[in-house]
């Protein structure tokens, strides 16, 4: 997804990663199952399917498809009657699914999106061969390989613009302010698929770090971050985990790890058919001792919530921002024939103080389970402590030590982004000319006084007073979207982060995460040193 839409709060329809689809599911790949059910009640069940199946084949209205009555309905149907997490991959899905495991797919590298029914270009990827051909934000896709995206859903582009490293494929692109469409022949390549955002110091001595995802690089890559700006230089930590939807249970356990020392439990799982394993930290070290301040929010799920809850549990981190989703289930994977892939909750995760991550499910419907605006729900139950003694409870995600709300949008600043105002402003603003701005640059009130004139022509309606209490914020959102024209996603990307209201209160946070170390030590300390003698 756009690395940057939760920073500026986007409202926006699907968009899809050419030619990537962000997973969520935790869990080993595995190629076996326990049975669980005897041979014979197996062989009725499959019976009693296949007479249902051929009377539907044979006597529908219209004609049915296995794909559609067995891969979109009979399983998936199945699946719903266990829990909100189980599901199945149909070859496809499941070739997405493991390409974002592995964080990386072959094609052209761009962020796609449908506008008025037609694919438009979000951004290319640094250094892609999208980024080299020329193709800028704002582009549509009008044809690929000589066949119209006429109709065309932006999964089908994403489609065709995947192929083997090394093959070629002609794009053409309308571009605003451009009378005749752009012909680009590009050669595919692989395309990495960071999980982790380039971290960047916020303030002195205050390293930002986005994960975006759990994947099999995640750790990897966390590490080449503080490599590369030198751990050494590092006095505190943001670590960024909102709309972070996990991944790979593994990896959250390697990241959760070296926050932590050498033997402290990370996570456990425990189900019906499979005893309690914990998951250790095995790459600690004491002599990372900065505070680190968690960022949060009620789309942070599975894998993030296990690093949330390790670093929470153990003390060692200030979470702040919203109640997390409260996935905490075990979804093991089978590849199955055909391609395919099932996904089953096979146990429950538990933070090191045994808390329950996962949220009821059995006494709500599955869209108020995904679509809840309650996020304060907990078991009043599951009361557990943290080593140092701090009261948490369990059965409803993660509730962060400091409540930071998500910024919303008023009537003027959301009718802007429902509308992709400022995008189409910046591609009509360059159209024809060189992408390119001197850096440093600022909106200053001639480019304001365009946008204004802009939103005058589109027909958007609003008041002087909306302009002038909106400035500020108007004021950003343009310079965002030029410098993802003229810089590139990742300056686009520091300018969202360190303007974020949320990153500027957990910078400000970053004294309570120290005082949570300091204090936390000491009564550590007093619990664990033995009573003198009377």
């Amino acid at each position: 997804m756009a690395e940057t839409r939760r920073h500026l709060n986007w409202i926006v329809p699907a968009v899809i990663v050419v030619s990537s689809v962000l997973g969520g599911l935790a869990g080993p790949l595995v190629t076996d199952a326990a049975a669980a059910t005897s041979e014979d009640e197996i062989q009725q069940a499959v019976r009693t399917f296949s007479k249902v199946y051929s009377a539907v084949e044979q006597n529908f209205a219209d004609k049915v498809t296995s794909d559609k009555a067995v891969y979109k309905g009979a399983i998936p149907g199945m699946l719903r009657t266990l829990d909100p997490h189980s599901s199945f991959f149909d070859p496809r899905d499941y070739q997405q699914m493991r390409e974002d495991q592995r964080g990386h797919y072959y094609g052209v590298g761009m962020t796609v999106s449908e506008r008025n029914r037609r694919t438009v270009v979000i951004a290319p990827f640094p250094g892609s061969p999208a980024y080299k051909a020329g193709i800028r934000p704002g582009d549509t896709i009008v044809a690929i390989d000589d066949k119209r995206t006429d109709g065309w859903t932006t999964t089908e582009v994403a489609d065709k613009l995947k192929g083997p490293k090394g093959t070629p494929v002609q794009v053409i692109v309308s571009r605003e302010g451009v009378d005749k469409p752009l012909t680009l022949n590009i050669i595919r390549d692989e395309i990495p698929r960071k999980s982790v955002q380039d971290a960047h110091f916020v303030k002195p001595g205050v390293l930002y770090i986005d994960i975006e995802s759990f994947n099999e690089n995640t750790s990897k890559e966390v590490e080449e971050n503080f490599k590369r700006v030198g751990e050494q230089n590092v006095k505190a930590l943001i670590l960024d985990l909102r709309d972070n939807p996990g991944g790979l249970l593994n990896e959250g356990v390697s990241v959760a790890g070296r926050f932590l020392q050498n033997g402290q439990t990370v996570v456990s799982h425990r189900g019906r058919a499979s005893a309690e394993r914990p998951y250790v930290s095995r790459n600690g070290s004491n002599k990372r001792t900065y505070p680190i301040v968690v960022m949060v929010n009620r789309y942070s799920a599975s894998a993030a919530e296990i690093v949330a809850g390790a670093l929470q549990d153990h003390d060692r981190g200030w979470i702040v921002g919203d109640n997390t989703f409260g996935k905490g289930l075990v979804q093991t994977v089978h590849p199955l024939s055909d391609s395919t892939g099932l996904a089953l909750t096979t146990a429950k995760y538990y933070t090191p103080s045994n808390r329950l991550i996962q949220r009821d499910y059995l006494n709500t419907s599955f869209l108020d389970y995904y679509y809840r605006r309650d996020t304060a729900t907990q078991n009043p139950n599951d009361v557990k402590m943290t080593d140092s003694g701090r009261t948490v409870y369990g059965g409803g995600g993660i509730k962060p030590d400091e409540m930071i709300a998500a910024q919303k949008a008023n009537k003027f600043q959301g009718e802007l982004i429902r509308r992709f105002v400022f995008f189409n402003f910046t591609a009509k603003y360059f159209g024809a000319k060189e992408a390119k701005l001197p850096q440093g640059w600022e909106p200053d009130a001639a480019i304001l006084g365009e946008f204004k004139a802009f939103l005058t022509k589109e027909n958007v309606a609003f008041t002087e007073a909306d302009w002038n209490e909106n400035l500020d914020w108007t004021r950003m959102r343009v310079k965002y979207e030029m410098y993802l024209t003229a810089f590139g996603q990742e300056d686009a990307r520091k300018l969202a982060v360190d303007s974020d209201p949320a990153v500027i209160k957990a910078v400000e946070a970053v004294n309570k995460a120290k005082e949570l170390l300091e204090s936390a030590k000491k009564l550590i300390v007093q619990r664990t040193a033995p009573r003198a003698e009377r």
